[in-house]
């Protein structure tokens, strides 16, 4: 088993929700070099998760759903990613999106924004924009007063599954604050930037979109993001890498096996086998740091969000070691287009892009630690 197993124990009650995951997981994965192969999204796969409980779970309780703890989530996510990760990617945008909505206008529309959610439209996250950087939560647009609301003229990019998008959750800057709106789609006045040929996660298609006078209407506004909302974005985007690297390692170990050279398996050679055990130890630490995090945050401790930014450093780092390693051990025919090494490691470097960008979250890390004030 190379597969990092998991130290800490769900709930039984959403061990339901994961056994339905790992039972769709199989599939997913079959199909996931075609997808990627053919940058489409994986609408059959999004559709099967619909099905099962997973969108209720992930719903807080307040809200309407049943409220998934957060260890449950990680691992659910973990799954997804080892067996698609464009799937795991898209659907934690969704549910981030979602259940955002839900969360932001619960004392105005939160309800029918959850019964949206919970009845299979789909929703997509457009916060990140070209100008802002990783800087996400505070955009640089301005919307500007209009009847009914505000109009936003701008752009915002990496917006998986926005070709599918029943509601988009935008911010924009509304007398020098964020705020935070559903658009419900389709919108003549929000179109797609045909620019979409990326490297990894080919098939989460996260486009560009552009908006021209979109109106951002008053009663499908919301509150800012607060401490006490599941944080599924945050808590999603360590998962999907972790997720990543164990595929590439399972890929890794695989044709370490199977490949011969002077009449023994590549495995038996001592320099693969130091580098696996140094990947390998250091992929279970940020599994485990992880996991530290997501007990943290389902038990309320207020240092789940710097461990959780910790984890996210760690988790894109490791992946693409792991996926680096997996193209030297898989030599010439681990290069091959065929092979699942190649698309595990174009599918890694994507997560350290991801805001926050490992760049970024550096600089944070090491703020803190030194004891250099912030901005």
């Amino acid at each position: 088993m190379t597969t990092v197993q998991f130290s800490l124990p769900v709930p039984d009650a959403d061990r339901a929700v994961l056994d339905q995951v790992a039972e769709l997981s199989t599939g997913f994965a079959a199909a996931a070099a075609d997808h990627d192969e053919r940058a489409t999204i994986p609408v059959e796969q999004l559709d099967a998760l619909h099905k099962t409980d997973v969108n209720r779970a992930v719903l807080p309780a307040w809200v309407g759903g049943i409220g998934l703890s957060y260890l449950a989530f990680g691992q659910l996510v973990r799954m997804l990613a080892k067996a698609d990760p464009s799937t795991a990617t898209i659907w934690v945008m969704h549910a981030g999106a979602g259940v955002a909505l839900a969360e932001f206008t619960r004392e105005s529309l939160g309800s029918f924004f959850a019964d949206e959610f919970l009845a299979g439209k789909r929703f997509a996250n457009a916060l990140s924009e070209p100008a802002s950087g990783n800087r996400f939560l505070n955009p640089q647009q301005d919307a500007v007063a209009a009847a009914g609301g505000w109009t936003l003229t701008g752009a915002k990019r990496f917006v998986s599954g926005a070709e599918i998008a029943d509601y988009l959750l935008v911010n924009a800057r509304v007398d020098d604050v964020p705020a935070f709106f559903g658009v419900p789609l389709p919108d003549q006045t929000v179109s797609v930037v045909p620019i979409w040929d990326t490297l990894g996660l080919r098939a989460t298609r996260s486009q560009l979109l552009s908006f021209d006078h979109t109106l951002l209407r008053a009663e499908y506004r919301g509150r800012a993001p607060g401490p006490t909302d599941f944080a599924v974005i945050p808590a999603g985007l360590p998962a999907i890498s972790l997720g990543i690297a164990d595929a590439a390692l399972d890929a890794l170990v695989a044709h370490a096996r199977s490949r011969t050279i002077l009449g023994k398996p590549l495995s038996y050679q001592q320099w693969v086998q130091h580098e696996v055990a140094d990947v390998h130890t250091r992929l279970a630490a940020a599994h485990a740091l992880y996991d530290s995090a997501l007990w943290q945050a389902d038990n309320r401790i207020p240092a789940f969000f710097p461990t959780l930014v910790r984890a996210k450093y760690l988790a894109n780092k490791v992946a693409v070691d792991v996926a680096q390693l997996g193209v030297r051990v898989g030599g010439a025919s681990g290069y091959l287009k065929q092979s699942p090494i190649q698309r595990h490691l174009r599918d890694a470097e994507a997560g350290q892009l991801m805001a926050y960008s490992t760049e970024v979250l550096a600089g944070e890390i090491g703020k803190e630690v030194l004891g250099v004030p912030g901005e």
